[in-house]
């Protein structure tokens, strides 16, 4: 069988792309509206060792797929499908509209109304299937909640069936507490046909979890202790290794990262900094991490600062990107401001939870085997 082909919107840097590529499906066309972002996501490939998107980058408004861009877009699909292959879209609009540390504007947010234009794309270009990714918000916010519905039911109305999550990147083994809702749909006549009807309750969400997430909250995690900088302590008993901070840190060997220098100096806050012990994060502003415990939500909007668990400043950009667990490889742009690399990093899915939905989506897909005949699982398999 054929590996499905993705269309992506709203691509950021390359985060939940990457998931995907790993686990075996094709990126065909990126699409990202922020010139830096793109130039991003298009670095980190190049220093991967990674090829171009077949359809190429467009780094231009999602809505000219509705217009202008339209007719090219048909094409691409077409053409994606010549050797049997399912056509799929992956996104996640812009969230800071429903975010609950946001201004809550919603559905008539500027962000807010990207959610209706890739729901509008969907329902005009009908990929053969598609994954909607957003903050909690969306879908636990009673008034936002009604917008999420209102969009499903276009979806449905278009011929699509759909199944949704709201899942934690703790429960795929990232060491960060981070709730996104995943929105996945399939076309009826791609159910009926090519699937032999299968149910989409059958949608195994389950299948490539590795943690109950009140299991993985209810261990023992350290809570705080003085803050000493350059201190050296062991990983306490009873926790899994595998998702605190430090064991990424140390996977990714994030001080000789290209980007172990990308960090905000401390300035006016220095003695401040230094009066915070290590694993509070009480505060919405400057919450210093635990070395052994996992790491808040990865978003550093609305200023919020993560300090570095023994150092006496903010993590760096390559810290950062070890706790969305993306590969030591990838690596940013050394002329991005800092600004905008926190914010791209800030707005990605953790790679090892989007390879996870990648990957539950695939076996759904009955499309367990790549183009060369490979399995599209890595070696380790499942953990």
């Amino acid at each position: 069988m054929r590996r499905a082909k993705i269309f992506s919107f709203f691509s950021g840097s390359g985060f939940l792309d990457l998931g995907f590529e790993k686990a075996g499906y094709e990126i065909c066309l990126v699409n990202e509206f922020q010139p830096r972002f793109m130039a991003a996501y298009r670095y980190a490939r190049e220093k991967m060792g990674m090829p171009a998107p077949r359809y190429g980058y467009f780094n231009i408004d999602v809505n000219e797929f509705l217009g202008d861009k339209r007719d090219e877009l048909k094409e691409y699909m077409e053409d994606a499908r010549k050797d049997g292959s399912l056509a799929g879209f992956i996104g996640g609009p812009p969230c800071p509209d429903f975010s609950v540390a946001g201004k809550q504007r919603g559905k008539d947010g500027e962000n807010g109304k990207l959610s209706l234009s890739y729901v509008r794309l969907i329902v005009e270009h009908q990929p053969d299937f598609f994954l909607f990714e957003n903050v909690k918000g969306l879908w636990k916010t009673a008034r936002h909640r009604a917008f999420f519905e209102e969009l499903k039911d276009k979806l449905h109305g278009a011929g699509y069936e759909t199944t949704e999550r709201l899942t934690n990147a703790l429960e795929y083994g990232a060491p960060q507490d981070r709730d996104r809702i995943f929105l996945f749909g399939i076309r009826k006549d791609v159910l009926s046909g090519r699937l032999g009807r299968k149910p989409i309750k059958s949608f195994p969400w389950d299948k490539h979890l590795k943690h109950s997430l009140e299991e993985v909250k209810s261990l023992p995690w350290p809570t705080t202790e003085p803050f000493h900088a350059g201190s050296v302590t062991s990983c306490p008993p009873g926790i899994p290794e595998e998702m605190t901070v430090e064991y990424w840190f140390r996977r990714n060997d994030v001080e000789h990262h290209p980007n172990a220098k990308h960090h905000f100096q401390p300035r006016a806050g220095l003695v401040r900094m230094q009066t915070i012990a290590e694993g509070d994060s009480s505060r919405k502003s400057y919450k210093r991490l635990h070395r052994w415990r996992y790491s808040p939500t990865v978003a550093y909007g609305n200023n919020e600062v993560h300090l570095h668990p023994y150092k006496e400043r903010r993590i760096s950009a390559a810290e950062a990107m070890s706790l969305q667990t993306l590969p030591k490889e990838f690596c940013l742009p050394p002329d991005m401001p800092l600004s905008a690399m926190f914010k791209t990093i800030g707005n990605g899915v953790p790679f090892i939870m989007a390879k996870g939905v990648a990957e539950t989506i695939g076996d759904f897909l009955e499309c367990g085997k790549g183009m060369d005949g490979d399995s599209w699982h890595e070696p380790s398999g499942k953990s």
